[in-house]
């Protein structure tokens, strides 16, 4: 720490400046040939203010220890986990095969990029996620007679059609699309696609467990009633980034990467281990994913990210304003003390 501090400090004067801490950026977020992803002059304004926590525009050397561990040290050192959600028999060729839906993507394709990269990235810990209804979920058209719907659902049971969205009663209301009956608890269905390598020591998630609620993200159901054990294990991990891929890309991807940036993790969507539902869909969940600090890569760019070799500024600007969230609470919690 003191070495790169020194290193940086190009006038001695015993302080960084932003353009002192601009050289430390650029030598932090490069690729794997060396080239140098430049930060935007406000971004790098605003990472350099988080850590002037003294508002003097310069960053002494306990300010900069804190950059060091908390930030620095993440970039340089995550911990990278890689989860494969729902790459389930029934989404690829049983009853809610995705090449069905309107954006008639084939779910096999995301099996090859995914087996090569648990042959050849070495990832810190790898999770499945697996679509566990009973029976009686809600989700399925064909329990649609079991709960009553809301007089403002925009469909009724007499014509409501697959893929619909329905509201059905209750405290709070619920609004559910309906899907054919699929990944049902112990069935074919629900298993994990035959030729999907599983790898030893991976973790197993179930979701969709509760009749009455469906749960599209690998960490919540979608009422935020009941949490899955992931965000448990993930923080046992010391996890900081999430390469999130599986099936389907608009749905059940889309819902978990949300909830991983939203959660604080630094969030990759590897896109081609990716097939979804809807065309208009995926492109609304690609949006969302840039729009809050997360980065859509492609297989083939995994292997130097996760081994330190390619680090995004992207990811870098997500954890500096995790860093301040956090610095904000501290600051309210005193405030109090």
């Amino acid at each position: 720490m003191d070495a790169c501090f020194s290193a940086f400090d190009k006038d001695g004067d015993g302080f960084l400046n932003i353009e002192e801490f601009d050289g430390i950026c650029k030598g932090l977020f490069r690729n794997d040939r060396g080239i140098v992803y430049s930060l935007d002059t406000n971004t790098l304004e605003h990472i350099f203010n988080i850590f002037d926590t003294k508002k003097d525009g310069l960053i002494d050397r306990q300010e900069f220890t804190m950059c060091w561990n908390k930030w620095i040290k993440t970039i340089i050192r995550p911990v990278n986990i890689f989860l494969i959600i729902d790459v389930q028999n029934d989404f690829i060729s049983g009853s809610l095969n995705i090449s069905n839906c309107s954006a008639q993507q084939n779910g096999l394709e995301v099996i090859e990029p995914i087996n090569r990269l648990l042959d050849t990235v070495n990832f810190d810990s790898v999770f499945y996620s697996y679509d566990w209804h009973p029976t009686d979920h809600i989700s399925f058209i064909e329990n649609l007679n079991l709960r009553p719907l809301d007089p403002s659902s925009p469909v009724n049971v007499e014509t409501a059609q697959l893929y619909d969205t329905v509201v059905f009663e209750g405290s709070p209301k619920i609004k559910q699309r309906l899907w054919p009956k699929h990944c049902v608890q112990d069935s074919w269905g629900a298993q994990l696609y035959k030729d999907l390598k599983v790898v030893d020591n991976a973790m197993k998630i179930y979701k969709g467990t509760i009749s009455d609620v469906d749960s599209y993200s690998v960490f919540w159901d979608n009422k935020k009633l009941t949490q899955t054990t992931l965000g448990t294990q993930l923080s046992q991990l010391n996890a900081t980034d999430i390469y999130v891929c599986g099936l389907a890309y608009d749905v059940c991807v889309g819902a978990t990467a949300a909830d991983a940036l939203s959660i604080g993790y630094r969030t990759i969507l590897i896109d081609d281990c990716c097939r979804g539902v809807n065309l208009n869909d995926i492109e609304k969940t690609k949006n969302s994913v840039i729009k809050n600090h997360g980065v859509i890569v492609q297989s083939n760019e995994v292997k130097t990210m996760v081994e330190g070799r390619d680090r995004r500024p992207e990811l870098g600007y997500k954890l500096a304003l995790e860093i301040e969230k956090s610095m904000k609470k501290d600051i309210e919690k005193d405030k109090f003390n």
